[in-house]
């Protein structure tokens, strides 16, 4: 049994990481002026950060229906059984019950797994997904693990500026111009299907970076107290962060956790278009036996 491994840039994993994994990726639409690219091939960090910043507008979008068919139908035609797609949460997008209802017409060959997961946390269970398929479990086993192991995890979120949120029509204008005034830095969290709010932090990103880390470790020391700690994968994430910005921010979660080895992804496009540069994140979840 040959099983496909699929996920999106959500995920973090991009094109050509995805091919030294044996990972399959859907690339993210990102609409710029209504021109339309896709994360990770035809558009760099780069020019995407300078089009948020210039307010062009700027949107993303799931994937087409077309586009996700015709990747399963080449998949097939390359000698896979099995198709295992792992796209971002259902509680973010609508492309998940898409996905999953389009499915049914592959007599079961395609398992589409919520895995109410998105960027750090998402690409660990991706992996996890690939390892299973390596050892030759099938895709109804290999999803069924993602949906039972999907709440295992935590994320959080901290958004420099409320001008993309203003944007987004996610906070209003009176909202973002107080909070703007009193300088607060939000905090959003996942633990469960969707992204809710979690703190306000006022003054420096420092300070929202420091309140995310306590909670995670908060989360560690509570929810996965029973967990062996080499088990705990953290990543860490940021929107457009410079190389001195990155190394910063993973300089100041290995102060937290010392003897955690932590990984860092970009954050997608999908997340970093609401919350424009400068966003940092970090989440934790389980690796499977």
């Amino acid at each position: 049994m040959k099983t496909a491994i699929l996920t999106d840039t959500n995920s973090g994993i991009m094109t050509q990481e995805a091919k030294s994994l044996g990972i399959h990726v859907m690339p993210m639409p990102i609409l710029i002026e209504d021109e339309v690219y896709y994360e990770g091939q035809n558009i760099t960090e780069e020019e995407f950060y300078n089009a948020l910043v210039s307010e062009k507008k700027v949107t993303t979008s799931q994937p087409s229906p077309g586009d996700v068919l015709d990747t399963w139908d080449r998949l097939f035609s390359e000698g896979y059984d099995q198709i295992v797609y792992i796209p971002m949460s259902s509680g973010l997008s609508s492309a998940c019950e898409t996905a999953k209802s389009m499915s049914d017409d592959y007599d079961g060959k395609v398992f589409v797994a919520d895995n109410h997961r998105i960027s750090v946390t998402l690409r660990p269970s991706v992996i996890t997904a690939k390892r299973m398929a390596d050892r030759g479990d099938d895709g109804e086993r290999i999803a069924a693990f993602l949906e039972e192991d999907a709440l295992n995890a935590s994320i959080y979120l901290a958004v420099d500026t409320l001008d993309y949120l203003k944007r987004g029509g996610r906070v209003s204008s009176a909202a973002a111009a107080l909070g703007t005034l009193l300088n607060i830095k939000p905090i959003l969290t996942i633990q469960g299907e969707r992204l809710e709010p979690f703190a306000n932090v006022r003054g420096s990103m420092r300070r929202g970076e420091e309140r995310m880390l306590e909670a995670l470790k908060n989360d560690i020391e509570t929810r996965f107290a029973g967990v062996d700690r080499s088990r705990l994968l953290i990543g860490l994430a940021g929107a457009g962060l410079t190389d001195e910005e990155k190394a910063a921010w993973m300089e100041l979660g290995q102060e937290y956790f010392p003897d955690a080895a932590l990984y860092y992804d970009p954050l997608s496009a999908s997340v970093a278009a609401h919350t424009g540069p400068g966003a940092v994140g970090l989440g934790v979840s389980v690796d499977a036996p």
